[in-house]
């Protein structure tokens, strides 16, 4: 018998009281009952956001909240700045120029932040500049991005602060409102502790004012369409029922927890999983500005990265991630967000020196472990 661990930055597991309450009988979406639900969930969505804005709750990928937060408050023509520093990034550079924004693209070294100074400097220089587009957490680099720095430089200007914070919701401290934040995008299969198929989008008054003269076209994620039927506890189109069900419950989970104790749980498990990398001698991909969702790091020389994330996958049992574009075989990459605890962290920890000794690389077996160990301890009185 094989047991199978998903340790990877997305999908994440999902929690049993979750999975309960989606395995339940299919109820109808335009009833008193869905509305009910779907009125206490997107309450509690506030909550995690940490915003008094409406949180729009979207049948998409995240990447459909991160392109109805282009079309919804852009025109073609419209002058932006996205900040591409690794896959979702350049996503962000992507989606703007498909609909004829003229970007101003910053890019930045796989593993390293945004320097705000680059950004300032490009506003400075361009005073018709209407959005700035940057990811929170850039899952593909296990990069945080300066967001609270960001917020200052857009803050009393006609200018919008966009953050995909896909896998920094519910991760670590972002007070969408305090820190001015215009557009705040997420996703259900990160923190959120769900199966894909859910993105949340929360927009600022600053950010709804730009919508009602942006002409990029949309239909579907109309996100003034959502916010009126939102209002009406419901949705613009048939909603993703089971998933909306079971985000309550996950919602529900967050908030028994505790915001401050959740992002406590997530420094304390990134913090063990990167002493643990460390104690190994691998290299961090990004040790100055490390994100509190995943790790990366590189592989030791002579090792193939895809093949030891193919053997921990399919003869371990242990699903991590590999690297993207020029990474591809050459990191990998740990999640410890969402419905991950202690001791996922010393399994996984313990899979890598394992999947590392097998493929011939000097391991002391254990040292990681107890690396790990030493600040996992901090969550038990």
């Amino acid at each position: 018998m094989k047991k199978h661990y998903l340790l990877a930055p997305g999908p994440t597991p999902v929690p049993e009281r979750a999975l309960l309450k989606m395995a339940q009988s299919m109820i109808h979406h335009r009833t008193p009952e869905f509305s009910a639900i779907f009125k206490e969930t997107a309450e509690l969505l506030k909550y995690v956001f940490q915003t008094k804005q409406d949180v729009l709750i979207l049948a998409a990928s995240g990447t459909g909240a991160m392109e109805g937060s282009v079309t919804n408050f852009f025109s073609p023509g419209d002058e932006v700045i996205t900040i591409n520093g690794g896959k979702f990034g350049e996503r962000w550079t992507k989606i703007c120029q498909t609909y004829g924004l003229k970007v101003h693209e910053i890019k930045v070294e796989w593993g390293k932040a945004v320097n705000p100074s680059d950004v300032k400097a490009i506003l400075d220089k361009n005073p018709n500049i209407k959005g700035v587009f940057s990811q929170a957490s850039e899952t593909s680099t296990t990069v945080q991005h300066p967001v609270k720095e960001l917020a200052e430089l857009t803050k009393g200007k006609n200018c919008l602060l966009i953050v995909d914070g896909i896998t920094a919701v519910g991760v670590t401290d972002i007070p969408m409102d305090d820190w001015g934040i215009d557009i705040l995008v997420s996703g259900s299969q990160k923190a959120f502790m769900l199966p894909p198929g859910l993105a949340f989008a929360a927009m600022s008054d600053k950010a709804w004012k730009f919508n009602e003269t942006a002409k990029c076209p949309r239909f579907y994620l109309d996100f003034k369409k959502e916010r009126k039927n939102l209002a009406d506890n419901t949705t613009a189109y048939t909603p993703a029922v089971s998933l909306i069900i079971g985000l309550r419950e996950a919602l529900l989970m967050i908030k028994e927890e505790g915001l401050q104790n959740m992002f406590a749980r997530h420094d304390r498990l990134a913090r063990a999983t990167r002493a643990a990398m460390k104690a190994l001698g691998l290299k961090l991909l990004a040790p100055e500005n490390p994100a509190f969702s995943a790790t990366g790091v590189f592989v030791p020389e002579g090792v193939d990265g895809g093949k030891l994330v193919k053997y921990l996958r399919d003869e371990v049992g242990i699903t991590l991630a590999g690297g993207q574009d020029h990474l591809k075989g050459k990191i990998l990459r740990v999640a410890h967000l969402g419905y991950i605890d202690t001791f996922d962290i010393i399994v996984s920890v313990s899979a890598i020196e394992m999947a590392l000794a097998k493929f011939g690389h000097k391991v002391e077996l254990g040292k990681g472990v107890g690396a790990a160990q030493a600040i996992l301890m901090e969550g038990y009185k």
